[in-house]
């Protein structure tokens, strides 16, 4: 641990590298993030009058390729991005972990207890329980601590500010604790492992991951319990383009059934033709299959089938023109994913509410500016909330402007993709 003082000392240096590395070169960047971690130490010592910290950075994520495709044992991409939640934190010696999120009431968990508590479910403290107790079972030493958490990945922005918060705790305890021993997959798994026995969410892997790695990665889920996650080497700041993420607004309520019904729709089509998801079949068997297919599952879900295969495949393509430093390439396929979402996916809009549609406008809006130079596609799940551009310098004030014009002042957030995943931040 160190000084408090010190390590305000060495944020106010402007040339520090170690922010330089999470957050760009852009000096209003550096500015801004001065004033954060400056405001996070200070709220830390005021809340627990001690001088020593040790400070944390984990990252949001974007899903790059693979709209749904995870659900059904396919391949997905991710990039982990530069809004993140950060924490300074230190040992207190006991078996207490107290938490201040700031914005947030305090927490406290006691890990002499490490059973699943349903009256948790749904709160940041059974995540928090349910790591130390993965980390312990694991044979990771665990401990008390206090933290303080400054949270800059916006909850429903579809950045996976959840995911964020599980693997910056198991960062946490990993360095207090262990030496920083614990590996980013292992600590990817044991996030995912607790939301889904203590939080009560069922999740896939990839948010975590993508969290917890950095930079670009892959991850192949045709055997779910032992994903194939690799990292994609591709400097994604070199290329000139933002990553922007605009939130549309719309009502995510009562579209619990529109979500439900892809993975279920696309299950059905593997179903009949004698599998469990659509990993297990081919293109050629659905279209064979089609005349049944049509009476037994129906069109839509026919039409997702075809999205799974086509993006399935697009993740492999993808990460192929990346490595092969072919950004004109990635572009394009982004946009295919996009098309293919629209079309086939069908999770652009709910079909319930078909006079609301801020996804499929952002999206339209995005190709008359994009069109030939950049690419656009929704976000995530879909039916409501964010789209993901890719956006040259050149026409980022026309492109943010535009969108704002609609969507409200700070819709669009300017990202890029970050080399480091969850990390203790060595000033």
């Amino acid at each position: 641990m160190e000084n408090i003082e010190i390590l305000l000392a060495k944020i106010k240096d402007g040339s520090n590298d170690a922010l330089k590395n999470l957050y760009g070169n852009e000096p209003d960047q550096l500015q801004k993030q001065e004033v954060r971690y400056t405001g996070l130490l200070k709220k830390y010592e005021e809340t627990f009058h001690t001088n020593e910290a040790d400070l944390f950075s984990s990252p949001g994520r974007s899903e790059i390729g693979g709209n749904h495709t995870d659900h059904n044992h396919g391949r997905v991409l991710a990039g982990a991005v530069n809004l993140d939640n950060i924490a300074a934190a230190a040992k207190n010696g006991t078996n207490i972990i107290t938490i201040l999120s700031i914005g947030y009431p305090e927490f406290s968990v006691d890990i002499s207890e490490l059973e699943p508590d349903k009256n948790e479910y749904y709160a940041s403290a059974s995540l928090v329980r349910g790591i130390c107790s993965r980390m312990k079972a694991l044979g990771y030493t665990i401990g008390g601590f206090n933290a303080v958490i400054d949270g800059g990945v916006p909850k429903g922005s579809g950045l996976s500010s959840s995911a964020s918060f599980e693997v910056l705790i198991g960062t946490i305890v990993s360095h207090l604790f262990n030496e920083g021993k614990l590996d980013p997959i292992t600590n990817a798994i044991t996030g995912q492992y607790a939301e889904n026995n203590f939080f009560g969410k069922p999740c896939g892997l990839m948010d975590q991951t993508a969290c917890a790695v950095g930079g670009f990665i892959t991850i192949d889920f045709e055997d779910p319990s032992a994903p194939l996650v690799r990292k994609v080497d591709f400097d994604f700041t070199s290329t000139g383009f933002s990553l922007v993420i605009t939130d549309t607004g719309g009502n995510h309520a009562d579209l619990n059934d529109e979500y439900a019904s892809i993975p279920a729709e696309m299950k059905s089509v593997a179903s009949v033709l004698g599998e469990t998801v659509l990993r297990q079949v081919s293109l050629d068997q659905i279209i064979n299959a089609i005349l049944s297919l049509r009476e037994s599952t129906g069109d839509r879900a026919i039409l997702r089938a075809i999205h799974f295969q086509g993006d399935n495949q697009r993740v492999v393509e993808q990460v192929e023109a990346l490595e092969k430093d072919n950004f004109e390439a990635f572009l394009q396929l982004v946009t295919e994913s996009g098309y293919s979402s629209f079309m086939y996916n069908q999770n652009v809009y709910p079909v319930n509410n078909v006079k609301e549609q801020g996804v499929s406008l952002a999206l339209a809006l995005s190709e008359m500016i994009l069109r030939g130079q950049g690419a656009w596609r929704v976000h995530g799940g879909g039916f409501a909330g964010t789209i993901q551009a890719f956006v040259p310098q050149h026409l980022l004030t026309k492109y943010i402007s535009t969108l704002e014009h609609v969507f409200g002042e700070g819709a669009c957030k300017k990202l890029f993709i970050r080399k480091s995943g969850s990390v203790k931040v060595e000033l």
